[in-house]
């Protein structure tokens, strides 16, 4: 995973945080829940107020509505729709709390009271992070190059018009140079169904991986340290939401790689024919059941995503590959503590070779396991399975509004868990290419220990102890959550 600055801040206040006389409790406890209170048989929802969302409009978040007003419920069928509403908006991740409130007008009649705190929605920053897999891969095998680490600037819009759009803008220097504008419009209809999205990418590298060996990345650059390698893709996407938690991606794009001819004479199959360039047009299909109570670190709920992409669509392109892939997690609470994870990744391409620059196996993601962190382990079919039993240790949150002027970092939430993991998987090679025979076509395993930290804007920071089936072990550091 890639090391931003923008993760050293949260990092920080949570070790503050640790030792703050001011930590507040688990809000999981829900009064209406108790057996201390006496619920109607059916509730009716008289009006559903929204407050506190000055830039975010009220269609943005009333989309993510089951409750109406005007309608009758019965009591379990409310409480639960109080639930799912107040995690499918936070799961919008344009607020930093949200607070779905009942209020009783008379035994059986309610008033809603919806209370949003707006995120900070305009992220200029500095990019300075690390090019390569993840940290533990420029620590160990690169042997903390400072030279391998990406530096610039970035402009991200999180919300632009109060409409949920997204606008991202990034100039990036170093290791790899990278110009890159993006921008998705989650809704184009008044139902608020069909979405469009858009992305143009340039990026240019003095060094690239063209091979592995011992299944570890083979990086080659020239003695002029010309530039490599030149990528400019394109890509348009629409999107189509029904129902609150199914999703449809169906993207169009194309994809031009230029390499210098000293590549050719590193690995002369790295493009699998004699040429510098490989052009395609690309289409993808993709679909996403997604009901987590929170995506970036969930405790419960499940997330299914199918997808298939064909690389070629024309006679004249220069690849003729079809890749299917399929994710599924599962997210069960066993108590107020407690809650196991266990997901499953596969991907398969048809065909027994790829340009390198389509090579997928574990250690690419999302497939990979623990305790290989160090790996590339390259081939056409991978199948992982990934374990973890969480302990929580600590669910607190800090008003800071006395300190801070600005409402949106006023609010900073943190959880930390204890974890026992169990990964395994396996990838298959059709090639049997010898090098890296040690890994490929083996049944593969690794487990551990970590600590989780899921903090301010939902940044994740794991700190993990693994060891694999060849019985080498390793602390690893990574910045999202693992499933």
């Amino acid at each position: 995973m890639k090391i931003d600055s923008s993760y050293i801040i949260p990092l920080l206040l949570c070790l503050l945080l640790l030792i703050h006389p001011a930590l507040g409790q688990d809000t999981r406890t829900d009064k209406y829940l108790s057996e201390d209170f006496n619920a109607p048989d059916k509730i009716t929802i008289n009006n559903i107020f929204i407050i506190g969302n000055e830039k975010t409009r009220k269609n943005i978040i009333q989309r993510e509505l089951n409750l109406t007003a005007k309608t009758t419920y019965d009591w379990e069928e409310f409480i639960s729709f109080l639930e799912e509403d107040k995690k499918k908006i936070y799961n919008l991740q344009l607020f930093t709390s949200v607070e779905v409130t009942p209020l009783f007008t008379e035994d059986d009649q309610v008033e809603i009271l919806i209370s949003v705190k707006e995120r900070w929605y305009v992220m200029p920053g500095i990019i300075f992070q690390l090019a390569d897999r993840n940290f533990s891969e420029w620590w160990v095998n690169q042997n903390r190059d400072l030279s391998r680490v990406n530096y610039g600037v970035k402009l991200n819009h999180n919300n632009v018009g109060g409409r949920n759009e997204k606008l991202k803008v990034l100039a990036q220097f170093g290791f790899t140079q990278a110009f890159e504008v993006t921008y998705s419009k989650p809704y184009i209809d008044v139902k608020q169904q069909h979405g469009i999205a858009a992305q143009v990418t340039y990026f240019s590298n003095r060094t690239i991986p063209i091979r592995s060996i011992d299944n570890r990345q083979v990086f080659f650059t020239n003695e002029q340290e010309d530039i490599l390698r030149r990528n400019l893709s394109a890509t348009l996407q629409y999107t189509f939401r029904g129902s609150y938690y199914n999703f449809h991606n169906v993207s169009l794009g194309f994809n031009r790689t230029d390499i210098h001819p000293d590549v050719l004479q590193a690995n002369p199959n790295y493009f699998l024919d004699d040429d510098v360039q490989l052009h395609y047009f690309m289409a993808g299909y993709s679909y996403r059941h997604d009901k987590r109570d929170n995506i970036a670190y969930a405790t419960e709920g499940q997330v299914l995503a199918l997808g298939i992409n064909r690389y070629g669509l024309f006679t004249n392109d220069d690849v003729n590959e079809t890749e299917f892939a399929l994710m599924v997690n599962k997210y069960l609470r066993l108590n107020n503590k407690f809650h196991y994870v266990t997901g499953f990744s596969g991907s398969s391409y048809l065909s027994p070779r790829q340009p390198y620059i389509l090579v997928r196996g574990v250690g690419y993601n999302p497939n990979f396991i623990r305790g290989y962190e160090l790996n590339v382990i390259e081939g056409q079919q991978t199948v992982v399975h990934k374990n973890s039993i969480r302990y929580e240790l600590l669910n607190a949150n800090l008003d800071l509004s006395r300190y801070s002027p600005i409402d949106a970092i006023s609010y900073f939430p943190i959880r930390m868990y204890i974890s026992g993991n169990f990964d395994h998987g396996h990838v298959r090679d059709r090639n049997f290419i010898p090098e890296n025979s040690r890994l490929t076509n083996k049944y593969l395993f690794g487990y551990g220990v970590g600590l989780d930290l899921v903090t301010f804007y939902d940044n994740v920071f794991r700190f993990e102890y693994s060891i694999n089936d060849q019985g080498l072990g390793n602390f690893f550091i990574n910045f999202t959550a693992p499933l």
